[in-house]
């Protein structure tokens, strides 16, 4: 067994760049070549990173046999077609979040990685903290007892990409984004969610999205011709009886809720920081759990427990038969789905079955 993963990047922009950070962190890693279509910015991240090779067509990179695997970050939209070209070249897959911009296309992804037998994996960072695996050891343990609800709530002021002065108008445009701030941010909070749930399947979802607030610099919007939702909200009930309700805001006049909670019949959590709600004595408590100090510690006396403390990490380690793969397409694609839901129920005025998402053509405007 190779000692090292041989990887190339596709897209080496503001995103692209931090995934070579988090690769130079690692020993068991050799970047072999970046790839992008701004020729400056290729070379510049080869130079700073001492990447052997920068080149401006990826199709060039993924022709290479000295690359076991590529990472993917480029625009939404362009997910699935690099997606499924890298694997049908023989190559494993890291995408970026979301999965793609669409259900449908999320699942043709996976569906071809599963099929031709290579790994492919997504970009879900919420599921690595300690808070988030902690969470997951107590919901192993049964400290919950069954679980029927879960909710998450998390707001930004004003926080619209390229609109509210940061980031690239690419985040407002559907045409390369695909949506707004449920498939940006919201990604992470459903994604978390669904690993603590046990990833179950969806049975319907009711949701609405909105762009309403009116303070915008309006030559902004003319620019980037921001077509995406601010706000979105979605109810979903899943399968084992279990519903799960979730609010994403790039903008709203609020403080931030930011929270995120799973009740079962015999506890409650929240996570960040990882509180427990329980009745012991016939007696109510509740309680904080210290999860960093208790990271240290699982780390220290397991050695595979670092292989699941982050996303680049855990997809190295599990290339080289340390740990198994955390199954983050199937999350990334269910995400996709509940998503897929709320778009769709928003558009349709009412709740949608599991059914007519599966079978609806994604709308690409999506407020």
């Amino acid at each position: 067994m190779a000692d090292k993963v041989r990887v190339g990047i596709i897209g080496v922009g503001q995103q692209g760049e931090r995934h070579v950070r988090a690769y130079r962190e690692l020993a068991d890693v050799e970047i072999v070549a970046v790839a992008d279509l701004r020729e400056d910015v290729a070379r510049r991240v080869a130079q700073q990173y001492d990447v052997p090779l920068a080149l401006t067509d990826y199709r060039q990179l993924l022709a290479r046999d000295d690359i076991d695997s590529v990472d993917v970050i480029v625009h939404n939209r362009l997910h699935r077609a690099i997606t499924v070209e890298a694997l049908r070249a023989g190559k494993h897959v890291y995408v970026e979040k979301p999965m793609s911009w669409s259900y449908r296309e999320a699942k043709e992804m996976d569906e071809t990685a599963r099929a031709l037998g290579r790994k492919l994996h997504v970009q879900l960072a919420q599921l690595y903290t300690p808070g988030t695996r902690g969470a997951r050891r107590l919901i192993e343990a049964g400290h919950l007892g069954t679980i029927y609800y879960a909710k998450s709530s998390h707001y930004r002021r004003r926080g619209r990409p390229f609109v509210d002065g940061y980031g690239s108008a690419a985040f407002v445009d559907s045409s390369t984004s695909g949506g707004g701030a449920l498939i940006d941010s919201g990604v992470y909070t459903i994604s978390r969610m669904l690993f603590l749930l046990g990833n179950p399947k969806v049975v319907s979802v009711s949701g609405s999205t909105y762009q309403m607030l009116t303070n915008m610099y309006e030559e902004r919007r003319r620019a980037s011709g921001y077509d995406v939702e601010e706000l979105a909200t979605g109810f979903a009930r899943l399968e084992g009886g279990i519903t799960f309700f979730v609010e994403q805001a790039w903008a709203i006049h609020s403080d931030n809720p930011k929270a995120d909670y799973v009740y079962g019949s015999g506890g409650g959590l929240r996570l960040d920081p990882l509180s427990y709600f329980t009745t012991l004595g016939d007696m109510e408590m509740d309680g904080t759990f210290d999860t960093e100090r208790a990271d240290v510690r699982w780390q220290s006396c397991d050695p595979t427990e670092a292989d699941r403390a982050s996303s680049a990490r855990h997809w190295i380690a599990a290339q080289l038969g340390r740990v198994p793969l955390i199954d983050t397409a199937g999350l990334a694609l269910n995400t996709a789905f509940i998503s897929d839901g709320v778009y769709l129920s928003s558009r349709r005025g009412r709740e949608v079955t599991a059914d007519e998402i599966e079978t609806a053509e994604p709308d690409p405007v999506r407020v």
